[in-house]
């Protein structure tokens, strides 16, 4: 009786998709993160030059 319970379960497992849909996610958030990292040294910069800008215009 209780291996008929264990091979249900196994097979229920198998055949559930609720875990597929946070790993869809999980996929999304990282490739998301690796476009924003391929991105933050160009915006620093940017941000950077401004900011240098910012306080020249006001120092002077």
């Amino acid at each position: 009786m209780l291996l008929q319970q264990v091979i249900c379960y196994c097979k229920a497992f198998l055949q559930r998709e609720d875990g597929a849909s946070g790993i869809e996610y999980a996929v999304i958030a990282a490739m998301v993160a690796v476009v924003l990292a391929g991105f933050v040294t160009p915006i620093s910069t940017e941000v950077s030059a401004i900011m240098t800008t910012i306080k020249n215009a006001i120092t002077q």
